[in-house]
């Protein structure tokens, strides 16, 4: 086993580091470092979006969540990813032209522009920093559960995380966001081969798909049905979840980055078909590791479930790539959502390109020494947390959208946005309900975020209309 894993994270640290020395220029400025020459091709573009979007949460989360919860997790997940490509064909096209209107250093930073208003660029960022730091965790989290309970006693718990955001400091560091876009595709391209080999050899462990559904309904029926035994798929969950995954290219800023660096609009087209079927292709086999679990772990533990599934019931070199599949899983995620809160971050700064630079990498090494704490007080729950991390970004949807179709934006929405990203934390931290008339609060608050959006944004319209007729 040992062997194996020496072998594939030989290889594996030799195509990043390639990809560290591919990137790097001595004479980059920090628009190159930040944005990687805003020439980002389909192929590139699409790899770098599904690796930033399908992390360790996915790989490891979503298997547990369809053995614990059922078939409903892919309503949950697969649905909500296959609306979210058709927005994204409006989304990118929109940001796009905003962005060559009034220039882009960040989404904060152009909101901030857009709006004429430093507080709102702070309220983006403030979202970001607030679920972004939580949800990086989840990742560190997810690949220390398995990687202690696979090699108990090799190392100190915290060494894992430690190793993990150290590896990803460095070619963040040396190449920038063109390093991170190459390492994505390295990831992406390891994370659906690796978890297809696993997902297969559990389908088959399992006696087949029909044989397997047959088994699972004799044990556990609910599995198989909404809103699953533990009644987490209830519709308003559903809907809510559709909203707030729907809408992470808006809210989250390694996205909406991603986005505005690619070659062209039809490259943004083309990326986001292509993410449609990487989701589908990435979700399918994590459905039959559920089932698998469900059938032979329907009582174990997560980190139980997950080593014994992924690792110590396959062939040992599947398990060896299984294990480097998933510290490249949730590397991509860590690395692209760290290296945009440093991009947010100098998006709202002045100052020369130099001293720009200079505190982006600074922010980046800040950013990751909190998220290695916060990884340590995490639960297990991956895909919840995850939930709650899009959930949160999506609080301030309005004030992005906003920015992003009008010239002059109402600054009515930067007030709408602040007081649903408040309100929403007070909920998470227990000062005021989770739920109203048994309905969850981010269902709700997404159908009065709706409602007042659009009466501000209709009226704003009309009132523009009125003033350029005038």
């Amino acid at each position: 086993m040992i062997g194996w894993l020496l072998f594939f994270f030989g290889i594996f640290l030799a195509m990043l580091g390639y990809a560290s020395y591919r990137s790097y220029r001595k004479d980059r400025t920090s628009d190159d470092f930040i944005f990687a020459g805003s020439n980002i091709g389909t192929i590139l573009g699409f790899l770098t979006f599904s690796a930033a979007l399908f992390s360790a949460f996915t790989f490891m989360g979503m298997p547990d969540f369809f053995r614990s919860h059922g078939v409903g997790a892919w309503i949950f997940l697969a649905l909500s990813d296959a609306l979210m490509v058709f927005f994204l064909i409006w989304f990118g096209y929109a940001l796009r032209k905003r962005a060559t209107l009034r220039g882009y250093k960040g989404i904060a930073g152009l909101v901030k522009t857009c709006y004429e208003n430093s507080f709102a660029g702070y309220l983006v960022f403030a979202s970001a920093f607030l679920f972004l730091i939580p949800y990086v965790a989840i990742q560190i989290r997810g690949i220390s559960i398995f990687l202690d309970a696979a090699f108990p006693g090799m190392l100190p718990y915290w060494s894992w995380s430690a190793l993990l955001v150290f590896i990803m400091l460095i070619y963040s560091e040396i190449g920038g966001l063109k390093a991170i876009v190459y390492s994505d595709a390295i990831q992406g391209v390891i994370m659906l081969a690796v978890i297809w080999i696993i997902g297969l050899t559990c389908l088959k462990m399992a006696g087949g798909l029909e044989d397997g559904i047959a088994q699972v309904a004799a044990s556990n029926k609910e599995l198989l049905s909404l809103p699953g035994p533990n009644g987490l798929f209830s519709s308003p969950f559903l809907i809510a979840s559709a909203i707030a995954i729907v809408l992470i290219p808006v809210s989250q800023p390694q996205f909406t980055t991603r986005l505005v660096v690619m070659k062209s609009l039809k490259s943004v087209h083309r990326m986001a078909y292509a993410v449609g079927i990487f989701a589908i292709l990435v979700i399918l086999p994590t459905a039959f590791i559920g089932l698998y679990g469900a059938i032979k772990y329907p009582d174990a533990s997560t980190a139980d479930f997950l080593s014994q599934a992924l690792l110590f019931d396959q062939a040992v070199p599947v398990a060896a790539l299984a294990v480097v599949g998933l510290f490249a899983a949730c590397l991509s995620t860590t690395n692209a959502q760290i290296f945009a809160l440093g991009t947010e971050l100098r998006s709202l700064l002045g100052g020369t390109d130099k001293s720009n630079m200079t505190v982006t990498k600074i922010s980046i090494l800040v950013f990751s020494m909190i998220v290695l704490v916060f990884s340590t007080y995490m639960s297990d729950e991956l895909v919840l947390l995850a939930r709650v991390s899009f959930a949160g970004t999506s609080m301030i949807a309005p004030v992005v959208l906003g920015a992003v179709i009008f010239n002059k934006p109402p600054k009515a929405l930067i007030g709408l946005s602040a007081f649903a990203l408040t309100f929403f934390i007070l909920s998470i931290v227990g000062i005021v309900p989770d739920k109203y008339f048994e309905l969850p609060l981010d269902f709700l608050m997404y159908i009065l975020l709706f409602v007042f959006t659009s009466i501000i944004m209709i009226a704003h319209s009309r009132t523009q209309k009125q003033e350029n007729e005038a």
